[in-house]
């Protein structure tokens, strides 16, 4: 009995100093503005799960006036939010950068064309107007026209959909989560739309992944893994739990004073689910794919956006497994 007593009393000696540990303070930006493309980051935050994991995390807002590349080079961010194919141009520029935990595993970038322009397969896209986004969006569309030999007129594509709902162009850009929901939202039926997934054609580039600076990773590894351990928890809580990590996600946005839309971000939540885990296993979720990796590297090599592939190794340090100390 005496035995059972100073065991426990050295177990709960023992959690009581875990508990007095500080916490460690660190930032996050996500590569946009809140929405529930980041339901995990802002669900571990609101739930306690950064603080589990001995984090005192604050979230920095991002958009399309504040890169997050820059924010992370500049050391204004401790970890961002970055997608494959930029991150791998950074690295081969020079910048010191690692994937620390790779959460979408799909790309979500496709075309979106109406049947009643006369496309229904990928052949049928020569000749014809495709709006595009610039910089790195574009990197998939433009690989894909050049793999079938298609010779398409491309138009500048703004933050709106309208310009394809009124018939400006033939073909737009679109994300699976975000402007495919407004297209349907606008009257249009799927079996009225052709849709290209560039996953489906070869050149899948996973997007959002967890990056930090080799430095920071290096001075605290504990730190990097425990906040993506942290993260992928408030991922997996996201999914267990749509209709409150809704709430949550809607609720910075309301204190941002982004306008929100329920059923919207309830779309984007459920097809960030289907990007993120494979067939809704989350045990695997924060994985990079070695054979991903290349692919994107390789793809990017031969356009001559880089013109070396960092190894991989130097590039991808895995923390998911990681058990906080």
């Amino acid at each position: 009995m005496r035995i059972v007593l100073i065991l426990f009393l050295l177990m709960y000696s023992s959690i009581a100093a875990a508990g007095d540990q500080p916490l460690r303070k660190a930032s996050f930006m996500p590569l946009w503005s809140t929405q529930t493309q980041f339901a995990g980051y802002y669900v571990a935050l609101d739930k306690g799960i950064y603080e589990k994991y001995g984090i005192d995390l604050s979230i920095v807002p991002g958009g399309p006036e504040r890169p997050a590349a820059d924010f992370l080079m500049k050391k204004k961010v401790d970890f961002t939010v970055l997608w494959l194919s930029t991150a791998i141009q950074r690295r081969a520029q020079g910048l010191k950068l690692v994937n620390i935990g790779q959460i979408v595993q799909k790309s979500a970038i496709m075309l979106v064309a109406k049947k009643s322009s006369g496309i229904k397969t990928y052949a049928d896209l020569d000749n014809k107007k495709v709006s595009l986004w610039e910089g790195d969006l574009s990197i998939q569309p433009r690989m894909f026209f050049r793999k079938h030999n298609l010779k398409v007129k491309i138009i500048p594509q703004s933050s709106s959909i309208n310009l394809f709902l009124r018939g400006g162009t033939d073909v737009a850009s679109a994300m699976w989560y975000n402007e495919y929901h407004t297209i349907l939202n606008s009257g249009l039926d799927p079996d009225e739309l052709t849709t290209f997934f560039f996953h489906e054609h070869g050149l899948n580039f996973p997007e959002d992944g967890i990056y930090t600076l080799e430095e920071t990773f290096m001075k605290d590894p504990g730190l990097s893994c425990a906040f993506v351990k942290a993260s992928v928890e408030g991922w997996v809580y996201a999914f267990e739990h749509p209709g409150e990590a809704v709430d949550i996600v809607l609720k910075y946005m309301v204190r941002e004073k982004i306008p929100a839309n329920r059923m919207h971000q309830k779309w984007m939540l459920e097809r960030m689910k289907d990007l993120i885990t494979e067939q809704g296993a989350t045990d695997k979720i924060g994985m990079l794919k070695q054979q991903d990796y290349e692919l994107v590297a390789d793809e990017l090599r031969k356009e001559g956006m880089i013109k070396s592939i960092p190894a991989f190794p130097a590039f991808y340090r895995q923390c998911t497994g990681y058990v906080q100390k």
